[in-house]
């Protein structure tokens, strides 16, 4: 086991290596020098996962030299746009990076990725080594199209300890302890919390957790119902109303709408000391050990689950986020390249090194029995804390933009950044926004 884990270390190292020597967006990944035009492709993320995902491709091609996967790395919001793009044109992937929802039913709809009953149904064991809750979120209308490949994924509350041992304060458990906190840590010179709004999907956690404090997850489900006027319910107005009042009280970092999330500015904003807080997904972990080590080793971070909102109709223990990413197969790729593609989902995913490279880069694996893995780790107690808040949260909802159709996520994302830059008011968002219902 002690030879497998330093294996696994180094293979990280090594991709971890490589990918720093790649751009950002349309960079080429790992490569088997035998490979031709007809091997599978995969188009994957930069950031977080990077290392894990190039760590295991490396690996497959390395024993795999008829089927070696090229693999090429976008920033977030680069692949967002040319996945989509690439995809209606016929010319996407072999393996489709994705969140499920709304973006994989219109991939579904539109015949771009494969059916994966019959690959499921001779290979079991694939389906069995998921946890439900988050395996059902590539199933759409009963059939599978998509599979994890990342850890689960909660958006967290991010504190910076001693920020808070500097003006003798505790991490906010409710809306009004937040809302107490700001104007004590902009009087020390401090910027109560980072953002990305540049990046326009960080304003989104925002949103949908406070509308699911105030409201309850049936809010959000009458919206993906396409129910008439669903946006203009009470709870999306109220928290719409507390956004752009956490605004006015300079809550957010001076000239948050310039910062950008998909390099990490936000996160480091936070282990540099110039803001208290941060609310990102569990993935910000990884970036933090991998950019910021001293700040995690030290214990200055601190986390928690967003803030009850008194007299909500939400339970508190409610999260949102990403179960997990997922890889789709395309349907349009050759016959060669699904059966590469496929055979890579069943053992080239979450065996021992992969899983060992996953949770050593601080991220928790959506897997049956994954408890006693994380109890070994030296990230043991975020790992086991958010593992325990996904598995045991009453409600886990996937990201909006991902839940909703392309077109519905895009206005939303829009319209969201004209109310954190107080553009437009929630009235007036929840009228744009009931005219996309059922697109």
């Amino acid at each position: 086991m002690k030879n497998s884990k330093l294996s696994g270390m180094a293979a990280v190292a090594s991709a971890l290596t490589l990918t720093l020597t790649l751009g950002a967006c349309g960079s080429s990944g790992p490569q088997d020098t035998t490979a031709d035009a007809g091997s599978p492709t995969m188009w994957a993320l930069t950031g977080a996962n990077e290392a894990v995902t190039g760590a295991s491709v490396e690996s497959w091609n390395a024993a795999h030299n008829d089927a070696a996967i090229q693999l090429d790395y976008f920033a977030n919001d680069a692949y967002k746009t040319k996945v989509r793009t690439a995809i209606g044109a016929g010319e996407g992937p072999t393996l489709i990076h994705g969140w499920g929802g709304g973006v994989l039913q219109s991939y579904v709809d539109e015949g771009h990725v494969m059916d994966l009953t019959s690959f499921l149904e001779e290979n079991p064991e694939v389906k069995e080594r998921y946890i439900p809750a988050v395996f059902d979120n590539g199933v759409i209308d009963g059939t599978s199209y998509a599979l994890p490949y990342t850890g689960m994924q909660p958006v967290v509350m991010y504190y910076n300890k001693e920020l808070f041992e500097q003006i003798g304060a505790e991490p906010p458990q409710t809306w009004d302890e937040l809302m107490d906190l700001v104007p004590k840590f902009n009087e020390a010179g401090i910027a109560p919390f980072a953002l990305g709004g540049q990046s326009k999907w960080p304003n989104l956690m925002w949103f949908s957790y406070l509308v699911d404090r105030v409201g309850g997850p049936e809010v959000f489900k009458a919206i993906l119902d396409g129910e008439e006027e669903a946006w203009s319910d009470p709870a999306v107005i109220e928290a719409l109303t507390m956004i752009q009042e956490l605004v006015e009280a300079d809550g957010f970092i001076n000239g948050f709408s310039s910062v950008a999330a998909d390099g990490g500015a936000d996160a480091a904003l936070l282990y540099t000391g110039k803001a208290a807080m941060l609310l990102q997904g569990a993935w910000v972990y990884q970036t933090l050990k991998n950019d910021a080590p001293d700040f995690v080793s030290s214990g200055n971070l601190g986390y928690l689950n967003f803030p009850a909102v008194e007299g909500g109709a939400g339970d508190p223990e409610n999260i949102v986020g990403n179960p997990s990413n997922f890889w789709s197969v395309s349907a349009s790729a050759s016959d060669e390249q699904k059966d590469a593609a496929l055979e890579y989902l069943k053992d080239g995913l979450y065996n021992e090194e992969y899983t060992q490279d996953l949770i050593e880069s601080g991220a928790i694996p959506p897997t049956v029995g994954a408890e006693e893995l994380l109890a070994q780790s030296e990230d043991k107690d975020f790992l086991t804390e958010v593992y325990t808040m996904a598995t045991e949260a009453p409600s886990f909802q996937l990201s909006w933009d991902q839940a909703l159709s392309p077109d519905q996520g895009s206005a939303m994302l829009a319209n969201l950044d004209r109310i954190f830059l107080g553009e437009i008011t929630p009235e007036e968002f929840a009228e744009t926004m009931n005219g996309t219902l059922g697109e």
